[in-house]
């Protein structure tokens, strides 16, 4: 499994904003420029994260960026699901009926605790972890 580079993008944007005052709001060019992402490609995240509900925009002079919750409150998990859709190491793991091996499978476990495992551990963690 490798999430993609808009998810990648998507989490470094994040990362930013935490780091910042909660108060304050980031350009989308700064924010572009010092996580060294397109410009246009971060217009598109910057999007997506908004209908998500994991960041506020606002344009004007005064406008910009700002996370919608404390970094704390806001996962990992939140931010790749809402870039990529949910995770799946197999597709075993999401309609197992949908595998010829789905009744005789030695590996379908072994999926489904690792894809477990990996989803607890980006719920767990915060982007106020990472801002540190």
């Amino acid at each position: 499994m490798q999430i993609t580079r808009q998810a990648d993008y998507a989490l470094r944007a994040m990362t930013y904003l935490a780091q910042l005052d909660p108060t304050q709001r980031a350009a989308t060019s700064q924010i572009a420029e010092n996580k060294k992402i397109p410009p246009s490609f971060l217009a598109k995240i910057i999007s997506q994260l908004s209908i998500a509900g994991l960041i506020h925009t606002s344009r004007g002079a005064r406008g910009g960026v700002t996370l919608a919750r404390p970094a704390g409150e806001i996962s990992i998990l939140e931010v790749i699901e809402a870039i990529d859709g949910p995770i799946a190491l197999n597709e075993c793991t999401v309609s197992p009926e949908g595998c010829p091996f789905s009744g005789d499978c030695p590996i379908h476990g072994l999926w489904c605790d690792t894809q477990a495992e990996l989803v607890e551990k980006l719920r767990s963690t915060t982007f106020d972890t990472l801002a540190k």
